[in-house]
């Protein structure tokens, strides 16, 4: 048995990892500002800390999965660039600094690969290399790329044995799906069971990207996490889809009849970005097993769901 933290414990991906971890037979210690959203925490111990101002400071751990973070949709990291880095900043430093822990996995984001590199929709799979010469999303993803140097100088200058993931569009039930922090899938599923007729798409809809089911991702954290691989490695899909062809999917699933109306006010976050996963199956031998029309079948049921018991 592992003693494990599990900081953003509350959050989407690490109430996910929690449980994983959990059916394993780990110990879990759980952090994060807040409680699972949607079911009680499966954590052996759960602290509600501010990891902005509260250091992360545990004893007899083995490994810290680090996904605490002030984040969401495209709508919130486009308007909230000053507040995300900053206290984004403060939870990366307060838990890496004062990590007493044998692993340290961080979370990190597309969102530090190139602007420039994801400039049309037709884009070639953003391979590892190509976060440098940087040019990552303002704000999110710029605090991403500078957590990563700090894993790389800690293990440099300390020898803490850091691991890297950048994750790709993670989506899948219990995720967020109001209220403006809920990624595209989880966005356009609720759009799609409120709707009379039609739903608004964010732009033209002919931006693309790739989604990585959630049970998938939890593996390939753990994976990276075994294994002795420190630089930053993608946890994603190889499957690019525009959003059109996204919300035509989820559109099928419903058995609505629905037009797409287009706001092109809105944000939209990068033209064109796709996960080129070779390193992971390479190095990991990991890859997605759900196919996107599986993982958004499972999302949309939970979310009819709870949208159905919520009007009652």
């Amino acid at each position: 048995m592992s003693r494990i933290i599990v900081t953003g414990a509350g959050g989407f991906i690490g109430h996910h990892l929690v449980k994983y971890l959990k059916a394993k037979g780990d110990y879990v210690i759980g952090i994060d500002i807040k409680y699972p959203g949607f079911e009680r925490t499966s954590a052996d111990e759960f602290y509600p800390w501010d990891l902005s101002s509260h250091n992360c400071i545990l004893n007899d751990i083995d490994e810290v999965y680090h996904l605490a973070a002030d984040m969401g949709g495209i709508g919130y990291i486009e308007t909230n660039r000053a507040v995300i880095m900053r206290n984004n900043a403060l939870i990366n430093i307060n838990t890496l600094n004062k990590s007493m822990a044998k692993k340290f996995l961080f979370t990190s984001s597309a969102c530090v690969y190139p602007q420039y590199l994801q400039d049309k929709p037709d884009v070639m799979g953003l391979k590892e290399s190509d976060a440098f010469p940087a040019d990552a999303e303002p704000g999110y993803g710029w605090e991403k790329l500078m957590m990563e140097l700090l894993c790389k100088y800690y293990h440099e200058d300390y020898g803490i044995e850091t691991r890297i993931a950048r994750l790709h569009n993670i989506y899948g039930p219990l995720g967020t799906y109001e209220g403006g922090r809920e990624k595209s899938p989880a966005a356009l599923c609720r759009k799609v069971i409120e709707a009379k007729g039609e739903i608004e798409i964010w732009g033209d809809g002919n931006r693309t990207r790739s989604y990585c089911y959630i049970d998938d991702c939890i593996e390939g954290l753990y994976r990276l996490m075994q294994s002795n691989y420190r630089k930053p490695i993608n946890i994603g899909s190889d499957r690019m889809v525009s959003i059109n062809e996204l919300a035509d999917m989820i559109i099928k699933i419903s058995g609505k009849k629905i037009t797409k109306q287009y706001d092109l006010s809105k944000p939209q976050g990068v033209v064109g970005r796709n996960a080129d996963i070779r390193k992971a199956k390479e190095i990991l031998d990991w890859e997605p097993k759900v196919s996107l029309e599986e993982g958004l079948e499972k999302t949309y049921r939970w979310i009819e769901k709870r949208l159905s018991l919520a009007k009652k």
